[in-house]
């Protein structure tokens, strides 16, 4: 049996962490946006789950620009989502009850209302106080142009002008303006960051876009020009390390300074990159000298499909060995289409257009939806490494895609002007109760609409019942906790065309039926199944069975 414990400094290499989006997770106060105190309260949730650890997502001043992401100071807490006091009293609640805490930290960017910022704003081009950021002059006979051609990525250019003629760079909102990772001052104050919440009882980080740190500055500045601009899709066209603003060589150097300040600490403090970066790179931010971990995106984005789910997975348990880490596996987080829809999308689907449909072309099937999911979440808790459940996936909730355009708060909805929804539709608060104003997350409205179906969703409905998702997540992550023996698996050999089969040790096999007709049921004993099995021998379509 793998040791979980919290005393284990390895505690992480195959945990389950639960993602908590805190605005969306329960509002103890009534305003409509939920809040520190509201996941102190829900804490037993996660422990009845079963889950190793919370990953709180931003929690700190913010306007909100970017859901909290556009982040006005990295050491407090937003004062419509609590206090520092807060905060201690829901590490200490977690810790009593056995969950290790990870916070997201946002290095790449903060908002335009820091303190750094508008400090920049009142001063002159050249100043100290602009160079924690990048500030350029325009090209062009006036400065009238951005300095180059590189694109936000909520769209449009990357760089906004101020007063006094300058640009300053901002890779994803105008809100959320790029520091300068060159500034030693930047550096020192990041140290500080990771020590105050260190010494504040964090057991570790999740560092967003931890890709995109290190620019290159050189002047002049050159254009992306026709390798593309503005995610990961261009990094192939270039040599790696090189691209001007995405995955450079640079960025190590300060996760390894980092590494530094984790392992000053007992246990060490542990950290895993969110980087949209190819498979080998992924490699080098988990090594064991910087970060430790890194998401694995590639399995987040492949079909519902065997034999590309199979190549994935065996390239990104390769990837995780080379670095010394252990894999991450995820299906849903705040960024996504929840799985239990995106599943369901016919390949080729552009999400955005459907978004913009009202989840109305293609039309997707719940229920089926659902069934695809549960099987999806039975393989991946089986899989070696780390899994990251994003909250609500284990009340099977949907996304909620015909959200009114009126209540939209992504700032992508306006950067792409009312092209692309946004991420609001996996962001909408969750169901704790059949009834009230907005089942049992607040006592008054919530800050995104939740739909009548929600209610059929509720902790309320789900829990003791027999066949929930509920139930099927606590008992995964119950039996989990005792097979869990090593961090390898052998593929079955013979398995049919479209199944999935794989051994983790002698008493753990794990079969998943990607077909659309029932395949033989290997021999053993069922320990679960994601969902019954309603005619002996046979293992049904869309469906996981774990096997003694």
């Amino acid at each position: 049996m793998a040791d979980l414990s919290p005393r284990n400094p390895d505690w992480w290499r195959q945990a389950v962490i639960y993602q908590i989006y805190p605005r969306s997770f329960a509002d103890a106060d009534g305003d409509g946006l939920g809040d520190l105190n509201g996941i102190t309260a829900h804490l037993d949730h996660l422990a009845t789950l079963g889950v190793d650890a919370l990953w709180l997502s931003p929690f700190y001043p913010s306007e909100l620009a970017d859901g909290g992401y556009d982040v006005a100071d990295h050491r407090d807490v937003d004062p419509r989502l609590g206090t520092l006091d807060d905060f201690d009293a829901l590490a200490a609640e977690a810790h009593r009850l056995g969950l290790k805490v990870v916070v997201d930290l946002v290095p790449n960017h903060t908002s335009h209302q820091h303190a750094w910022f508008q400090e920049a704003l009142r001063s002159a081009p050249g100043s100290p106080a602009r160079d924690r950021y990048v500030f350029r002059p325009g090209r062009g006979p006036h400065g009238e142009l951005p300095p180059t051609d590189w694109q936000s990525v909520f769209g449009g250019t990357a760089w906004r002008r101020v007063p006094d003629g300058e640009w300053y760079l901002h890779l994803f909102a105008p809100e959320q303006p790029d520091l300068n990772w060159a500034n030693e001052e930047v550096r020192a104050d990041f140290r500080t960051t990771l020590r105050f919440w260190s010494d504040r009882g964090v057991d570790g980080f999740r560092v967003d876009v931890a890709h995109g740190l290190a620019k290159d500055l050189t002047e002049p500045l050159r254009d992306t020009g026709d390798i593309g601009a503005t995610g990961e899709d261009a990094l192939p066209r270039v040599p790696p390390g090189t691209h001007p603003h995405w995955d450079r060589d640079e960025v190590h150097e300060i996760y390894r300074d980092w590494r530094r300040v984790f392992d000053s600490y007992t246990p060490p403090r542990t950290a895993v990159a969110e980087a949209w970066v190819p498979d080998a790179r992924r490699a080098l931010y988990a090594r064991p000298d910087e970060l430790g971990q890194a998401f694995n995106f590639e399995y987040l984005q492949a079909g519902w499909d065997a034999d590309e789910l199979r190549e994935v997975i065996g390239g990104s348990l390769a990837t995780a060995r080379a670095a010394g880490a252990s894999a991450t596996w995820v299906l849903s987080n705040h960024d996504v289409v929840r799985h239990a829809t995106r599943l369901m999308l016919p390949p080729g689907t552009d999400p955005d257009a459907w978004l913009l449909s009202g989840g109305h072309a293609p039309a997707v099937d719940q229920e089926a939806g659902l069934r695809r999911a549960r099987a999806a979440t039975l393989l991946m808790l089986a899989l070696p490494g780390s899994s990251y459940v994003y909250q609500g996936e284990e009340l099977g909730l949907p996304e909620v895609a015909d959200l009114p355009t009126e209540v939209l708060q992504d700032p992508i909805w306006e950067q792409t002007g009312h092209v692309r929804k946004g991420r609001d539709g996996c962001r909408v608060p969750l169901p704790w109760t059949t009834t009230g104003p907005s089942y049992g997350f607040g006592t008054g409205a919530s800050w995104l609409p939740q739909p009548a179906s929600f209610a059929s969703y509720a902790v309320e409905a789900q829990a003791g019942t027999e066949g929930s998702t509920l139930e099927l997540y606590r008992t995964a992550l119950r039996l989990r906790r005792k097979l869990l023996q090593g961090e390898s698996l052998t593929w079955t050999p013979g398995a049919p065309a479209g199944v999935l089969d794989f051994a983790r040790t002698e008493a753990w096999r794990c079969v998943t039926n990607l077909t659309a007709a029932p395949v033989p049921l290997p021999p053993g004993e069922v320990l679960l199944a994601s969902t019954p099995l309603p005619e002996a021998g046979l293992l049904p379509p869309d469906t996981t069975v774990w096997l003694d």
